[in-house]
């Protein structure tokens, strides 16, 4: 049985450079307790991993509960609110910004837009990490919507608009969600005036759906797929999706210990890819124990 790991996988540039960031700070403040906010990451093999190395994970809600002149707090990738920011400067907080500097761009332009009195739509998911630190540039004066059902009911069509993304959501529903606004848009002004009444941004990262075709592709090339990824990752539940399309037997784990053998009975190549948040180092582990399975 050939096992072989999908040559696209892996983490995003995003993700590296937080991680990065995070290990050098540990290396190079040793005397020092250095706490993020939030899981620096969705995956946990990863989490545990700097957990190992003297990371320590905190929510915002818990700044004032550490020893300021000793410490320093990463900002993770998915960013956070203003309100954090303020709230560490008032407690003397030294913070370290591991922001994603595509989050950081999304931000400036929903706060643009939001001081412009345009109508902010975000799709994604309300209680995100990322679509909160979102909420929190346009004083929570925001729609957030995941589904088209959600767009009448929630979108005053009569305002001019900006929709935008949260960067892990997929685009064939963002577009569904356009046309959907478009069409009740276009009740309220003339047809010449809607693109100045209503605009959209296509924030989604690069490394989640410009991964898509070359998934499709390496899905299509195997027998079996094991998926490997964190259950709480927003870019590994959408790449499944787009794996499970394109390879019924595709089988979604988070740790090796879900792998069952009878998945790989009738498998002669067997093809492991992940999310953009996953570890390279535990694919190699994942493509291992598949080898040593199967060989015993």
């Amino acid at each position: 049985m050939e096992v072989s790991i999908d040559p696209s996988a892996g983490f995003c540039w995003g993700v590296v450079r937080t991680v990065e960031i995070a290990e050098e700070t540990l290396q190079k403040e040793e005397n020092k307790d250095i706490y993020i906010l939030g899981q620096i990451i969705h995956n946990p093999k990863e989490t545990k991993r700097l957990e190992e190395k003297g990371l320590k994970t905190i929510s915002p809600a818990e700044l004032d509960k550490i020893d300021a002149k000793n410490t320093k707090v990463l900002i993770r990738a998915h960013g956070e609110p203003p309100a954090t920011y303020d709230k560490a400067a008032q407690l003397g907080v030294k913070l370290i910004d591991a922001t994603c500097p595509l989050v950081t761009t999304l931000q400036n332009k929903v706060a643009k837009f939001y001081q412009d009195g345009w109508q902010i739509v975000i799709f994604g998911k309300k209680d995100h990490a990322e679509v909160i630190g979102l909420r929190g540039v346009c004083n929570d004066e925001c729609v957030v919507i995941r589904t088209v059902e959600e767009v009448s009911e929630n979108v005053d069509f009569s305002k001019k608009t900006v929709l935008i993304s949260q960067t892990t959501m997929d685009k064939p529903t963002f577009f569904d969600i356009k046309k959907e606004i478009e069409t009740n848009v276009s009740q309220f002004v003339d047809a010449r005036q809607i693109k100045s009444h209503f605009i959209t941004k296509e924030t989604q990262c690069r490394a989640v759906y410009g991964r898509e075709g070359k998934l499709i592709r390496f899905a299509n090339d195997n027998d079996i797929i094991i998926f490997v990824a964190g259950r709480n990752s927003s870019n590994g539940k959408s790449l499944y999706k787009t794996c499970k399309k394109a390879n019924e037997k595709s089988y979604f784990i988070e740790d090796i210990k879900e792998i069952e053998p009878n998945w790989f009975v009738t498998a002669n190549k067997v093809g492991i890819t992940g999310a953009t948040s996953t570890p390279t180092w535990y694919l190699e582990e994942v493509k291992s124990y598949i080898e040593k399975t199967s060989n015993n």
